[in-house]
């Protein structure tokens, strides 16, 4: 199995920037791809950003482009999230995930998720 634990998050103003951590253990080489995923109170989950492990492919949100950068460093089974010129509306638990090898679902892994808050 794969488990995943987020780290990161707090209480930031307007314009300013968090970087989140997504640390993976078990047997993560069964992973091919990990996203970042939030829900805001109220609100449905959203993709955020996702990274496949070997390749480097990347996606983002239109909602987060040119503000956040997703990168990985596969000897610590680490994913981040650095997420610059932050804005209220992006106030949510963050949740990262990890989508598993030899399964039929996306993501099959993931974490108890992290606050961030972002006041004006």
């Amino acid at each position: 199995q794969v488990q995943v634990v987020e780290s990161g998050g707090g209480l930031v103003q307007a314009g300013g920037s968090l970087r989140l951590s997504c640390a993976a253990s078990g047997r993560t080489f069964r992973i091919y791809r990990m996203g970042w995923f939030r829900q805001a109170p109220g609100k449905e989950r959203e993709f955020v950003a996702a990274t496949t492990w070997s390749g480097g492919s990347i996606y983002y949100a239109d909602s987060v482009k040119g503000r956040f950068t997703i990168s990985r460093d596969n000897a610590k089974n680490t994913v981040y999230l650095q997420m610059n010129n932050l804005r209220p509306d992006d106030t949510a638990v963050y949740y990262c995930a990890a989508d598993l090898r030899g399964t039929d679902s996306d993501y099959d892994c993931w974490g108890q998720g992290t606050q961030v808050t972002v006041f004006s």
